[in-house]
């Protein structure tokens, strides 16, 4: 594997930006990786990008609106690993995706793998370790035999048009405690 492709900002100086001048930095590492793509794949279009995902997922290649989708909280919280990691992540799906028959390719199949290793030359992970607790938070509270349960809100909306949960433990069924922080 060769050395990574786009260079390594520096961590100190990440953590000490606002939050605005941190997305224009997040903006224009999408650029930076973008320009590399088009090495490979000179009518690769521009993608869109949003900060307006939700949940536990750290990014998104988003064919259908035309870009790259990120978590905000997440890429707050991670900024260094994020413009390391995500940013070409997303960006090798995008390529791919555009690549002739890449649309037929498995999201993270060989195509993606041989972007990330040769183009961006970091190693191809399918998955982030950043803690998702403010980024995916479970507010709603349910409660069986042997531990409490934390509930998105749509689930606890399933529960309530009458879903029933059931603990994998104890097979009780999960009952509502109430709501912290909402």
């Amino acid at each position: 594997m060769t050395s990574p492709a786009l260079p390594d900002p520096d961590a100190r100086w990440l953590a000490a930006l606002d939050r605005t001048a941190s997305q224009r930095v997040l903006r224009e590492r999408v650029e930076a990786a973008w320009s590399l793509c088009r090495e490979v794949h000179d009518t690769l279009p521009r993608p869109a990008v949003w900060l307006d995902l939700r949940g536990k997922a750290a990014g998104q290649a988003h064919f259908g609106r035309g870009g790259l989708r990120f978590n905000p909280v997440l890429y707050d919280e991670n900024r260094h690993p994020f413009l390391v990691e995500v940013v070409p992540h997303e960006m090798a799906h995008w390529l791919v995706h555009h690549l002739a028959d890449g649309h037929r390719a498995r999201p993270h199949g060989r195509e993606w793998r041989t972007v990330m290793r040769e183009l961006f030359g970091i190693a191809p992970r399918t998955t982030h370790a950043f803690d998702t607790a403010r980024s995916s938070p479970a507010p709603h509270r349910y409660r069986c035999a042997c531990r409490e349960h934390a509930f998105s809100a749509r689930r606890h909306a399933q529960a309530r048009r009458g879903r029933a949960y059931r603990c994998r433990h104890c097979a009780q069924t999960l009952v509502y405690q109430g709501s912290v922080g909402v």
